[in-house]
């Protein structure tokens, strides 16, 4: 199943929207601040013992999204790598911003793209000028997997766009530019 062009810009949109509405400006983009920020507490599995542990595991080896009582929490795996855990709590975040009621494929596809998308967008990657997995992954303190992905993501993006930006994207370049002048400037 593939999502739309049409999704693909609503969930874009709706990042950056995240961004403004949070007030997110500066790298590397911090999953735990935007859920903070979005009144989310952050749980891993380890607060719990015994059988509450197990649950986590078996309900995710990377984490999950609760909702109970206007109450929203994320439990998450605090073994897996900071990049891993980083992912888990945006893929989690795009749940909610997209209003998933429930699991299915669409769903999985949706948030795997917003929470590439948020971590690693190729608007700014290409205002920041970098070229390789590596870099992308210690600027943007995301793991190799998603680094690979945010830059063959830059890559298409480049080639359907030309460098020509959006006017989210344009909203989203601003909302950086102060750090990006000052990256900039130390590079």
């Amino acid at each position: 199943m593939k999502l739309s062009t049409k999704r693909y810009e609503e969930i874009k949109k709706k990042v950056v929207e995240m961004f403004v509405n949070h007030d997110i400006s500066s790298f590397p983009i911090s999953s735990s601040k935007i859920a903070n920020k979005m009144g989310i507490e952050l749980l891993p599995y380890s607060k719990h013992s015994g059988i509450t542990y197990e649950l986590c595991l078996k309900e995710s080896e990377d984490g999950f999204y609760v909702d109970r009582f206007n109450k929203v929490c994320i439990y998450y795996n605090e073994k897996k790598c900071f990049g891993r855990i980083s992912y888990t709590i945006m893929h989690e975040i795009g749940h909610i911003i997209l209003d998933h009621k429930q699991d299915s494929e669409l769903a999985e596809k949706e948030v795997n793209f917003f929470a590439k998308y948020a971590l690693a967008p190729p608007v700014l990657i290409h205002e920041l000028g970098l070229n390789n997995p590596t870099t992308l992954k210690k600027f943007f303190e995301v793991s190799d997997e998603v680094a690979r992905y945010a830059l063959e993501y830059y890559n298409k993006w480049l080639k359907i766009t030309c460098g020509f930006y959006s006017e989210y994207e344009l909203q989203l370049v601003e909302l950086f530019t102060k750090d990006i002048r000052r990256i900039k400037r130390i590079s």
